[in-house]
């Protein structure tokens, strides 16, 4: 029974959600060197024993807070509860939301996902989870109330787990993107955090503490910033004073210039393995492409996959991003770079509208699929013209794989033509083309 009550779980917990899943290579993550300080501040935050709380990273698109995110939950796995167990680690369970996944998009298997990894590292309550289960099946249905799969698949579990980590550092939970979080409602994503907020308060659950990375929306800053929540977060960008410490710690600070520059310098190296004959850029070059990232990694990310595309001279690649971005202005809205980058493709309209396909889809399909579904006409040259977008997509070399856009800043260019600024783009809205080509199928 007890077996039988766990398969169902394993069925509901969405396992691309997880921090290391290979649904989410490339993984981002913070090269050696870089987010030294606010890494620092981080670890330090979670070694607190006395109270629970909510790490709360948030900072604009593309700053690297899944970066931060992956590397803090990989940090926290690689360290255990105690020096005699071989299994139990700090971190007891991460869900990383993603608007191209449905499943990773919504609340409503958001505890299932958590109570399977859980149990998974701490085996110990197995025992209390599939009891709840078998108690009331329809608490994995994710149509179930919030607050009873909380209460049963969270709170349960981790009430069993108090007196034998009384002495133990605290566990630590990583969700990350919550503002990709696309419920019905708004008020569901407050919801999930106000009843996170009750058990951290729970005087019955051991002390553990949450790492939270999103973008400053705004339902997700009033619902953590209400009265009930303020005592239990700990809020970054945040001002820090004290000896050996930044003034302000945050994700876009000048202390980022310097690890921008370091990832440059280790892409070239890594560059430079692959094409032994590409000259390593000078000093100037790096600071150039460094300034024009405007302290934004995807932005430098951007430059890398474009100069190493796989497809092209990455000399000829290199000039040719060095032009680009020539004339931009430091800190220049990515979509700027994102509108330059369409510019070089073969034909700019047809690469954007392939590019908001692709955008709209709820889950990824592979090319030959995205081909098959538009059909004769605009499926034709859909393997080619997704191929000049590899600094946007990650183009697998087996057609039946899926494709990925990199970053949901590049969904959010694509999804709202208004972010797009090159002139002259005809583009026919995503949605009804696919819409339409549905029923052409059917």
């Amino acid at each position: 029974m007890a077996e039988g009550t766990w398969e169902k779980l394993s069925q509901v917990a969405v396992l691309g959600a997880e921090y290391d899943s290979p649904e989410r290579q490339p993984h981002p993550k913070c090269l050696k060197e870089t987010r030294v300080k606010l890494l620092e501040l981080i670890y330090g935050l979670l070694d607190k024993r006395e109270t629970s709380q909510i790490i709360w990273l948030h900072g604009t698109a593309g700053v690297g807070k899944s970066a931060v995110a992956f590397t803090v939950a990989e940090r926290m796995k690689g360290l255990k509860m105690t020096e005699r167990t071989k299994i139990e680690t700090r971190l007891a369970g991460t869900f990383f939301f993603a608007r191209k996944h449905t499943k990773r998009t919504t609340t409503g298997h958001f505890f299932a996902t958590l109570a399977y990894q859980l149990a998974s590292n701490f085996p110990s309550v197995k025992s209390d989870v599939n009891k709840a289960i078998h108690e009331n099946p329809a608490v994995l249905d994710s149509s179930k109330s919030l607050r009873d799969q909380m209460m049963a698949l969270f709170r349960r579990p981790l009430g069993h787990l108090q007196s034998s980590l009384r002495e133990c550092p605290p566990p630590v939970f990583v969700v990350d993107a919550l503002d990709e979080c696309q419920p019905e409602t708004p008020e569901m994503v407050a919801d999930l955090i106000s009843l996170l907020g009750e058990a951290l308060r729970d005087p019955e659950l051991p002390v553990f503490h949450i790492l939270l990375t999103s973008r400053f929306e705004e339902h997700i800053g009033k619902a953590i910033q209400k009265e009930e929540m303020r005592t239990l977060v700990h809020e970054i960008p945040v001002n820090t004073f004290g000896e050996g410490v930044a003034g302000t710690i945050s994700l876009d600070g000048e202390d980022v210039d310097n690890d921008i520059c370091t990832f440059f310098q280790h892409s070239f190296t890594e560059l430079r393995n692959s094409h032994p004959d590409f000259p390593q850029p000078t000093a100037d070059n790096l600071m150039r492409l460094a300034n024009r990232a405007g302290r934004r990694f995807i932005v430098a990310s951007t430059m890398m996959k474009f100069v190493d595309d796989g497809y092209n001279d990455p000399r000829d690649r290199l000039e040719l991003m060095l032009d680009l971005t020539a004339k931009l202005l430091p800190g220049t809205e990515v979509y700027e770079l994102y509108n330059r980058i369409l510019s070089t493709c073969s034909n700019p309209n047809r690469a954007y509208q392939h590019l908001s396909i692709v955008a709209a889809l709820a889950d990824p399909l592979p090319i030959s699929q995205i081909s098959k579904l538009l059909g004769p006409g605009q499926g034709n040259d859909v393997a080619i013209t997704l191929k000049q977008l590899r600094s946007f997509m990650d183009i697998p070399i087996d057609s039946s794989h899926p494709v990925n856009i990199y970053h949901s800043s590049i969904r959010d260019y694509a999804s709202d033509f208004s972010n797009c600024g090159l002139h002259g783009l005809q583009p026919i809205p995503p949605h009804s083309l696919l819409a339409y080509s549905s029923f052409r199928l059917m």
